[in-house]
């Protein structure tokens, strides 16, 4: 299987590279068109902000290439909300894959931001992304979350419920890093992996 990460300037693409290892699968990291193109899965990969991001996107290139894939394609953490319509994270237009927002957690009820840590995800519908794994523990780092609506496959809370995973189509995507999330974040991968 010929299964490649975007190179989209993401600082977890070394981990999420290992994770794909342990699960005997040895991933590509690539910003060539023509490469993402012939993948048979995409992984988009990030940390960081959505508005830097989409803009290294369009100058790679990448903007209409990831939008016209076809295979199953993975947005992991920001990866996951750059899928989206639009981020209130410097009020950027995204690729638009996912009719979904994304918004920044209020600073309310003494919750910090970011949400960092681990917390429990529950899977809201039955997908082939989520399939197997009702519930598990998730580990999380972001200020910015997509708001439970109809592309949301698990929920997770911090001060209200948010999307922990969305997919509409052959996009999904998951708001935790499946590479630091145990049990559950394998079984994601492995879930991608056959979809």
């Amino acid at each position: 299987m010929n299964v490649v990460l975007v190179d989209s300037g993401g600082a977890n693409i070394g981990s999420v590279r290992y994770a794909l290892q342990r699960l005997g699968v040895e991933a590509g990291l690539t910003s060539a068109a023509d490469t993402i193109r012939r993948a048979d899965r995409v992984i988009l990969p990030g940390v960081g902000a959505a508005a830097p991001a989409m803009v290294r996107l369009r100058e790679l290139g990448l903007v209409e290439v990831l939008r016209s894939l076809t295979q199953p394609v993975l947005g992991v953490c920001l990866g996951m909300q750059l899928l989206c319509t639009h981020s209130d994270e410097g009020d950027v237009d995204c690729l638009g894959l996912i009719d979904a927002p994304v918004r920044r957690f209020r600073d309310s009820d003494g919750l910090r931001v970011p949400h960092m840590g681990w917390n429990k995800v529950k899977a809201c519908r039955n997908h082939p992304l989520t399939g197997g794994r009702g519930e598990g523990w998730a580990y999380f780092v972001h200020s910015y979350a997509v708001p439970v609506g109809t592309a949301t496959l698990a929920t997770c809370g911090y001060g209200t419920p948010f999307s922990a995973a969305i997919g509409h189509g052959n996009f999904m995507g998951v708001q935790y890093h499946p590479e630091r999330s145990a049990a559950l974040g394998m079984a994601v991968l492995r879930n991608f992996l056959a979809t």
